[in-house]
């Protein structure tokens, strides 16, 4: 089935207590996840709450890649949204998984935008914008 895009739902379960807190070392992962998929890194911007745990998010020219961590329960939930043939969402997950140090992961891939689905070959030949 051909899809426009991929999106990762991934859980890391038994991570690096530290890790999951550290707002500039979680940015820093994350963009070379995003580098590591092969995608344009366009922007980035993370929040750390009180007492603990990091949200954030990485814009790629290919969609995104978002975060958010709860550090006391070593659990971290990440969705990697992905365009294109060059981008491999699954090189940004194993990079992700190593460096959480995560003990074990969840992950379900769903395809978006199904080319049966929004009409990608009966649109050969228009022209968009």
């Amino acid at each position: 089935m051909k899809a426009l895009g991929r999106h990762l739902l991934i859980e890391l379960y038994g991570c690096d207590v530290a890790m999951l807190d550290d707002i500039a070392g979680i940015e820093e992962h994350m963009r070379t996840a995003a580098r590591k998929a092969n995608s344009t890194v366009v922007n980035s911007t993370f929040h750390r709450f009180n007492p603990y745990g990091v949200s954030g998010v990485v814009v790629i020219a290919e969609s995104h890649l978002s975060i958010h961590t709860w550090p006391e329960y070593g659990y971290a939930a990440v969705d990697i949204f992905t365009c294109g043939d060059s981008v491999d969402p699954w090189k940004a997950f194993e990079y992700l998984k190593d460096v959480m140090k995560s003990e074990r992961e969840s992950v379900l891939e769903l395809q978006r935008g199904e080319y049966d689905k929004v009409g990608i070959g009966e649109m050969e030949g228009v022209k968009v914008g």
